[in-house]
């Protein structure tokens, strides 16, 4: 559950601004704020069943988001360039980080 957590939390972080009004309220007090569904409902003027249709269909909505444009897969491949860069500094290998540096850089 938590790492599925993560992900509704980074794809709300690109494409959040993208859902109606309330769906984005509503999955940030449940991702963001960690409010729980009866917290949401009450201060919603709304069911405990009704905040979790409107994050489930949030959810749905984030993934199709992603599935046509990818914003996520993007992220996570060029923050795994940018990690395998560092482990050559650290590990004393400049031109091998400064060639992941450079595809890195030619990607975006």
């Amino acid at each position: 559950m938590r790492e599925k957590s993560v992900r509704t939390d980074l794809l709300l972080d690109f494409y959040g601004n993208l859902l109606t009004p309330k769906m984005r309220r509503t999955c940030e007090s449940y991702y963001n704020d960690d409010l729980t569904l009866a917290e949401i409902a009450e201060s919603e003027g709304i069911s405990r069943q009704g905040v979790h249709d409107t994050v489930k269909r949030a959810e749905k909505q984030l993934e199709e988001y992603e599935e046509k444009l990818g914003l996520l897969k993007l992220f996570e491949m060029q923050q795994a360039k940018a990690k395998i860069a560092l482990e050559h500094i650290k590990s004393g290998d400049t031109d091998k980080a400064a060639k992941e540096l450079e595809e890195l850089i030619e990607e975006m």
